[in-house]
């Protein structure tokens, strides 16, 4: 799932927590937290929260986590050659 949130902010940044679960469908309010956590634990990840109510919270890449996206876009080229085999 992290590949996917990834993406995600790869392709819109920044994004907020509810845009995200809505773009990502099946994921779980907890599941999400969780990964989004790991991410900015990683440095992948940038968290920027604002003082306001109700609270905004906005996610975008970091720059180590965009020196990941040209394996990422790799990874999805491999998997797209290879799905009918």
């Amino acid at each position: 799932m992290e590949k996917l949130i990834l993406y995600l902010l790869s392709q819109n940044q920044p994004v907020r927590f509810n845009e995200m679960k809505r773009r990502l469908g099946t994921i779980t309010y907890k599941t999400l937290s969780s990964q989004l956590k790991d991410l900015e634990a990683d440095g992948m990840v940038r968290r920027k929260e604002y003082p306001q109510i109700p609270p905004k919270v906005e996610y975008s890449l970091t720059n180590k986590g965009e020196t990941l996206l040209p394996v990422l876009e790799q990874l999805c080229e491999w998997g797209e050659k290879n799905r009918n085999n």
